[in-house]
């Protein structure tokens, strides 16, 4: 057995001073409630499993848990689609475009959540501007307020920082002689970054996916405002449940079945792209 010398305990009790408030914090304000609402679930009316009978065997519930996902998974396309080259762009170009680009992707954050949805809501209004755009080129009245469509395309917009961030995150830190290399040794362009620079960017891929589906599951105020009661989410189901019926244990069943069905997700997701990863890269050597 190892025995730390004195200098060294002190060094590893001070790094334990350090991350306690932070682990408090997440104890008090993360665990204990997550913890009290799973807990609820379970023994509320009565101790059991019937709070999720009833969810599992809900349609209503059901078809609102996969419009939830399939929105979420929508959303998480867009964003990928449209932040990835963003984001490739920003590693060609020089410092000072690469400034003006960051303040882009920046942007939105200075500026209120609610603003930004009222001003989608103006947007998506039948005599909005994009409504009379579209109605202009022949597209007819295309109703976007109180629809899914609207809905995807608003929370794109809001979410699409949160996958620009990490893949230039990722993206600056690869080698471009790499690509270099590989073009010398007869490459095409598409081959050597197929092969190469989108196996090494992967890990930016999946952070900035899995953060987007996680914000995008529990996203409220875009799809509340600008959504309608047919087409809500699971986070408007939950509302439902706490504020208006007061049912503390079923939206805890619900929440938990979300919560695992999701891990489940991000589970499988992550296995799949280690081996597609493995895959494009020829495994390791």
């Amino acid at each position: 057995m190892t025995v730390l010398n004195a200098p060294a305990r002190q060094q590893r009790l001070g790094a334990w001073l350090l991350i306690a408030p932070a682990v408090a914090l997440v104890l008090v304000f993360f665990a204990y409630p997550l913890v009290s609402l799973i807990a609820r679930s379970f023994l509320e009316p009565t101790p059991g499993f019937g709070q999720y009978v009833e969810v599992l065997s809900d349609a209503t519930s059901l078809k609102i848990l996969g419009r939830t996902f399939a929105v979420a998974a929508q959303v998480t396309a867009v964003t990928l689609i449209l932040g990835y080259p963003y984001a490739y762009l920003m590693t060609l170009v020089g410092r000072r475009v690469r400034t003006v680009l960051m303040f882009l992707v920046l942007l939105p954050f200075w500026s209120s959540l609610m603003a930004r949805t009222f001003a989608w809501i103006a947007l998506f209004h039948p005599e909005g501007v994009i409504v009379a755009a579209l109605r202009a080129v022949g597209l007819g009245d295309v109703k976007l307020l109180g629809t899914q469509l609207g809905v995807t395309i608003a929370m794109v917009q809001v979410l699409l920082p949160f996958m620009v961030l990490p893949l230039y995150s990722t993206m600056s830190g690869i080698d471009r002689r790499l690509l270099d290399a590989a073009r010398s040794l007869g490459a095409s362009r598409l081959r050597a970054f197929t092969r190469i620079y989108l196996p090494l960017s992967l890990p930016g891929v999946f952070a900035g996916s899995v953060l987007l589906f996680i914000m995008s599951l529990g996203f409220w105020v875009t799809p509340r405002l600008i959504g309608s009661p047919q087409e809500s989410l699971i986070g408007q189901l939950i509302e439902t449940r706490v504020g208006k019926l007061l049912d503390f244990a079923g939206a805890g069943a619900i929440s938990t079945v979300l919560l695992v069905v999701t891990l489940v997700l991000l589970i499988s997701f992550s296995g799949a792209v280690r081996r597609s990863s493995g895959a494009l890269t020829g495994g390791s050597r």
